[in-house]
């Protein structure tokens, strides 16, 4: 399961940009925490925190405990803007959730016992068609990652949700359709092969 993660902040008194541009030049990120049935409340936070919390690789999957006047407001990152050139974090919003709100996350897909697919074992490749899945899950539940086995599949073979284990108490956001995962592509050389086994038995 995901870590919970804290992020200390300060209220921000005044809004616009020029009081965005001042704080970032303290090294300092505007954002606001909105949602729950409540007033959106504009926070500025440390951007050398920020970008620690950014580097953790599951910030956008995480509980973030924002810390806001000695009280501690639970939270999931929904978004961060970046500056095109120099990739500095320049806004963030923080969604208000409650101990057990059902929410949507995207949680990176790992793949596991590669060894045990024949497919890949005949020198397949596996093309990932999505590197995350955005799942339904109970904000206390959120989990690292969702792990597709790879056992079995052979070339030519695809992998859909329906065919993942997913944690419990989690469902994908997209029920209207058994979406592909992964496919396991046959190499350059199978492939070949077998295109001229066609044409010899085509001569034949």
């Amino acid at each position: 399961m995901s870590e919970q993660l804290t992020l200390s902040a300060e209220a921000r008194d005044r809004a616009g940009k020029g009081a965005s541009r001042a704080l970032r030049r303290e090294g300092r990120v505007p954002a606001v925490i909105y949602g729950n049935n409540e007033e959106p409340l504009s926070i500025h936070v440390e951007e050398k925190l920020l970008n620690k919390l950014l580097g953790t690789g599951h910030f956008f999957n995480s509980v973030v405990m924002v810390e806001v006047g000695g009280k501690a407001v639970r939270t999931l990152p929904k978004d961060v803007a970046f500056h095109p050139v120099t990739d500095r974090p320049l806004h963030a919003d923080f969604l208000r959730v409650s101990e057990h709100a059902t929410v949507h996350v995207n949680v990176p897909v790992r793949f596991e016992n590669e060894d045990a697919s024949p497919g890949l074992k005949r020198g397949g490749v596996l093309n990932i068609v999505r590197h995350d899945v955005e799942l339904i899950v109970d904000a206390a539940e959120i989990p690292d990652d969702v792990l597709v086995d790879l056992t079995g599949f052979d070339v030519g073979e695809s992998i859909h949700i329906s065919a993942v284990k997913l944690p419990k108490g989690a469902k994908p956001a997209i029920e209207d359709r058994d979406f592909t995962i992964a496919t396991i592509a046959a190499p350059s050389a199978l492939k070949s092969q077998e295109s001229e086994a066609a044409a010899e038995a085509e001569g034949e």
